[in-house]
C-alpha cells in the first residue's frame, strides 16, 4: 500500500527486519511495543487504523489519512459531465 521495504521499516521502527518479516508471515504477535513501534511508523506515513464501525466510512482496517468524501471526484464517479 505503501510501498515500504522491509528494511525501511526495520530502520524506521528500529527493530530488527526478522521481527518484521515474522509479524509479516506468522500474522498475530504478542510482542505489542513490536506492534506498536510498526504502527507508529506507518501512522507517519499516513496510514489512519480504524477500529469496526469508528467512522462512518466502513469497519475495521486501514486507510489513508488525506482521504476524505471532501477530495474530490472519486474515479468510479467520473463521467463526461465531471470530467474538467
Amino acid at each position: 500500500m505503501l510501498g515500504l521495504t522491509t528494511e525501511t521499516l526495520a530502520s524506521e521502527s528500529r527493530l530488527p527486519v526478522a521481527t518484521i518479516e515474522a509479524l509479516e508471515t506468522e500474522g498475530g504477535s504478542t510482542d505489542i511495543k513490536a506492534l506498536a513501534a510498526l504502527r507508529s511508523v506507518l501512522e507517519n506515513h499516513g496510514v489512519l487504523f480504524l477500529a469496526g464501525g469508528s467512522d462512518g466510512m466502513g469497519g475495521a482496517g486501514i486507510r489513508f489519512k488525506h482521504w476524505s468524501d471532501d477530495d474530490g471526484i472519486r474515479p468510479e464517479n467520473l463521467n463526461a459531465t465531471n470530467d474538467d
